[in-house]
């Protein structure tokens, strides 16, 4: 089926952004130059956040995937978004190579998850509501990806998968027009006019494109 096909795509580009991610964290570890406590590209966020989230996102797919395949509907995070923070506040300032090992981890338990599932119907508990259990690999990349790019130690915007940019760009784009007022449907011509990967940035709040506000939809 088309949607299986999709949804399996997706699942090779996460496993390859995880890969990604691993890699430029162990380059770090290994020279001694992660350092956890700096600051991130997020406000109020270190780089130890960043990864720390990463980690407990991907804790919280393999509930919502456990309870799927149960023919349940599981949290992603059990204490909702109270013990979101608190774990990712615990989890900042630990060890840098204590982090990207629980990272590592959390990475492993997610993908034999993937690879193991014996049905992707039904529907998970995220904090902003219910999303599709067929759509979590592709949430995945974006919890992945967007916050490689998010730690500011070399990723960028410009470097995410293009299947992928191609993708967020169109549902980010029918979300900003949803938002809009009626008959506004139209990006603004300097957002269409930037990269793509910068109009990416720009409705996911992250870079401003110069002469426009915020775009207001992430």
């Amino acid at each position: 089926m088309k949607e299986d096909r999709e949804r399996l795509g997706w699942i090779d580009v996460a496993t390859e952004e995880h890969r990604r991610l691993l890699s430029t964290l162990d380059r770090r570890v290994a020279s001694g130059t992660l350092d956890v406590a700096a600051r991130s590209l997020l406000p109020d966020w270190t780089i130890g956040h960043v990864v720390t989230h990463v980690t407990h996102s991907g804790d919280g797919h393999v509930r919502m995937l456990d309870a799927a395949a149960q023919g349940d509907v599981g949290p992603q995070y059990p204490g909702g978004r109270a013990q979101r923070n608190s774990g990712i506040e615990q989890g900042a300032a630990r060890p840098a190579a204590e982090q990207v090992a629980d990272l590592r981890r959390a990475i492993d338990a997610l993908e034999a998850r993937w690879a193991s599932m014996p049905t992707w119907d039904g529907v998970g508990a995220s904090l902003g509501g219910e999303v599709a259990i067929a759509d979590l690999p592709f949430l995945r990349i974006r919890e992945v990806a967007i916050h490689h790019a998010d730690l500011g130690i070399g990723f960028t915007f410009g470097d995410l998968p293009g299947a992928y940019l191609r993708e967020e760009l169109r549902r980010m784009e029918m979300l900003w027009a949803s938002r809009q007022p009626m008959g506004m449907t139209t990006l603004p011509p300097l957002a269409l006019a930037a990269p793509p990967s910068d109009r990416l940035a720009w409705l996911m709040g992250r870079p401003a494109i110069d002469g426009l506000d915020p775009a207001g939809v992430h």
